[in-house]
C-alpha cells in the first residue's frame, strides 16, 4: 500500500483595508485590488534563515487609512516623533506562519492632501506614493541612511510609473468609476 503525504493548504492571505478617516471618500475596493496587485507582482523576499516569506498565502496585511490625529498619536507612541508623518509600516515578520507575513501599514490622508501641492501632484497620488512606499517597508526597504533611501526612493519611482500605467489616481476617490487601465 502506497503511503501518501498529506499537507494541509495553507491559509489564504488575510487582507484589510479600511478608512478611519473623515477628509476624504476613499474607494476602498480599488485600494485593496491595488494591494492585491502589488502583493501579486512582486516576488516574495529572502527571510533572515533563507526561506521565501510572501504575504500570498499564510499572511496577515493591514492597510489603514487614517487622520493625521491618529497619526500623531502613533507616531509619538512608537516611534517618539513628535508630530504627524505620512506613513508607518510596522513588520511582524517574527509572528507570521513559515513562509508568511505579519504587518500594518498606518497612511494619513491628510498628510497626502497637504503634501499634494507642494509636489505638484494629487492628493490621490501621494496616497499610492505613501501605500508603495509602506509595501517596501515591508519588503525590507530601509529608509533611514541616505543611500538607502536614494535605493527605495527609485523602487518607489518605478513601481508608481508601473502603476500609473494601469490605473488612474483619480479613482481612488470614491464615487468615481472604477475602471483599471490595461
Amino acid at each position: 500500500m502506497a503511503r501518501t503525504k498529506i499537507v494541509s493548504p495553507r491559509p489564504p492571505l488575510s487582507l484589510q483595508v479600511c478608512s478611519r478617516q473623515t477628509t476624504r471618500r476613499l474607494n476602498l475596493p480599488l485600494l485593496r485590488q491595488l494591494v492585491r496587485r502589488l502583493l501579486k507582482e512582486w516576488p516574495p523576499r529572502r527571510g533572515p534563515s533563507g526561506t521565501k516569506e510572501s504575504f500570498r498565502a499564510g499572511g496577515s496585511l493591514g492597510v489603514y487609512f487614517i487622520q493625521a490625529a491618529e497619526m500623531t498619536r502613533l507616531n509619538e507612541q512608537f516611534l517618539g516623533h513628535a508630530g504627524s508623518t505620512d506613513v508607518i509600516t510596522f513588520d511582524y515578520a517574527e509572528g507570521a506562519e513559515p513562509g508568511g507575513r505579519g504587518g500594518e501599514i498606518f497612511i494619513s490622508v491628510d498628510d497626502a492632501v497637504a503634501s499634494a501641492p507642494r509636489f505638484r501632484g494629487t492628493w490621490q497620488s501621494e496616497l499610492a506614493r505613501y501605500l508603495v512606499h509602506g509595501m517596501l517597508h515591508l519588503r525590507g526597504y530601509d529608509d533611514r541612511r541616505p543611500a538607502a533611501r536614494r535605493e527605495m526612493k527609485k523602487e518607489e519611482n518605478r513601481v508608481l510609473k508601473a502603476l500609473l500605467r494601469r490605473l488612474d489616481w483619480g479613482k481612488l476617490e470614491r464615487g468615481k468609476n472604477v475602471v483599471s487601465r490595461k
